[in-house]
């Protein structure tokens, strides 16, 4: 009876859900926002069917629904809408379902909330805190951020648009991408060691001769290091660099190889202090090594055999000047104690004895010493 009497007056049934939902819309004006329920509506009305189930409102005629029925969309619907410095977070039931960027809003269903809406002035503080990070990772909303990891043994210098810079502690740093632009430069802390290789010089006798220069260093200051130059490292390799050569080129090339890991104090703290105003504490700097060019180095070679030869000369004449000295005190010895020459002649039969096969005595004992001491005479 009622689908009759809906068909002679031109209109229809429309049945909805729980989490059913429907725009009414007549002669291209919305007249209704539809619940649950059962709804008898015009025949030639058009139904935009939504469901709670996203809790989104997703339909294209959002400005139109504010502008036909603002009441209806005061009671079904709750808009987030962001300023140009604020990131906001919806979550529900404690999970966050999005995250909004600046200058933009959505809408959601109030019947599929309730909403706990947190808003975020990235204007104020471009960081996101570790758990606040840790929660948008694991709901996947990681559009608007953007990480940082500082290992261990370094630091990073943070700038937001290219000023203010600070320092980030070893760890794991995350930012909103949708603020001042961050940047950050990694500047390891350690105590390391810089090498200046192959530097030429010219002594002071007008010797072309390369050194190695090492010189153990550390940033103090990173804040500093970064700003005031360039690359620091750099700025270190051309201070030893110039340093040493005013104060190796003074020296002659005898000076310099005398004492090759000693350097220049004064050079060594001119080095230091420029270092101190970039932020870099320089610690030991050393002479490693002296590279002499070929000829030179042949020549030098030949100097060193020289005196190595004379000094072999002189102590293989005083070894045998004291072994002919050994000589004439036991020579002495002998002729003044006929005992101990006796001995001597014992001990000259023993070793002769000893490197024969047969020994025989004609005169015994008394005969041979004769006979040894005629031979020595």
């Amino acid at each position: 009876m009622l689908r009759i009497l809906d068909t002679l007056t031109g209109h229809r049934r429309l049945v909805l859900t729980e989490n059913d939902r429907a725009i009414l819309t007549r002669k291209g004006r919305i007249v209704d926002l539809l619940g649950a329920g059962e709804h008898r509506i015009k025949r030639n009305d058009v139904v935009e069917a939504h469901n709670l189930t996203s809790a989104f409102f997703t339909g294209g005629n959002v400005d139109t629904l504010l502008r036909d029925a603002p009441d209806l969309v005061a009671t079904h619907l709750v808009e987030v809408r962001t300023c140009a410095t604020e990131v906001a977070l919806v979550a529900r039931d404690g999970r966050l379902m999005t995250a909004l960027a600046p200058d933009s809003r959505t809408h959601l269903w109030a019947d599929a909330g309730p909403f706990d809406i947190t808003r975020h002035d990235v204007a104020a503080d471009v960081r996101v805190p570790g758990d606040l990070a840790k929660r948008l990772v694991r709901g996947r909303l990681v559009s608007l951020l953007t990480s940082v990891e500082v290992p261990e043994g370094h630091v990073g210098v943070m700038t937001l648009d290219g000023t203010n810079p600070t320092v980030l502690d070893p760890g794991l740093h995350t930012f909103w991408n949708v603020g001042p632009k961050v940047a950050v430069k990694l500047v390891d802390t350690r105590l390391r060691s810089h090498d200046v290789t192959g530097h030429e010089i010219l002594t002071r006798d007008r010797v072309t001769l390369r050194v190695n220069l090492a010189a153990d260093f550390r940033v103090v200051d990173p804040v500093t290091a970064v700003t005031k130059v360039r690359d620091f490292e750099e700025a270190l390799h051309r201070a030893l660099g110039l340093a040493f050569r005013r104060t190796l080129g003074a020296l002659t090339l005898d000076a310099l190889l005398a004492d090759k890991v000693a350097v220049d104090e004064g050079a060594a703290d001119a080095v230091r202090t420029e270092m101190a105003g970039l932020g870099v504490e320089v610690g030991a700097i050393a002479l490693k090594d002296v590279i002499l060019p070929g000829e030179m180095r042949d020549i030098l070679t030949a100097v060193v055999a020289a005196e190595k030869e004379a000094e072999a000369n002189v102590i293989r004449r005083r070894e045998e000047t004291n072994a002919t000295r050994s000589l004439l005190n036991t020579a002495k010895v002998m002729a003044e104690n006929p005992v101990m020459l006796r001995l001597k002649e014992l001990e000259a039969l023993e070793v002769i004895a000893g490197k024969v096969e047969r020994l025989t005595v004609h005169n015994g004992t008394a005969g041979l010493l004769g006979d040894i001491a005629k031979l020595r005479d």
